[in-house]
């Protein structure tokens, strides 16, 4: 990884940051000690929804509309 004097890179940054962007970080070190590192931003991809990615792994009871109804429409006071 390249390394830049803290004086170079101001004079340059407009082509430095240019060349961050294309994946090429580097350092910036003042007196020969390095002090920071610019790297790309990267942003956090949205991610798509995934409708159907347990297809086939998983089964639904048939009775899964009225499972319980016993039980709760006792707690509720009612009665079927």
């Amino acid at each position: 990884m390249t390394q830049i004097n803290i004086h170079e890179a101001k004079t340059h940054l407009s082509l430095l940051v240019e060349k961050v962007a294309g994946g090429e970080p580097f350092i910036i070190a003042k007196a020969g000690k390095p002090m920071a590192k610019v790297v790309p931003y990267v942003t956090a991809e949205k991610k798509a929804k995934r409708v159907g990615f347990l297809s086939g792994q998983i089964e639904v009871p048939e009775d899964f509309d009225s499972m319980g109804q016993d039980e709760i429409s006792s707690m509720f006071g009612g009665s079927n």
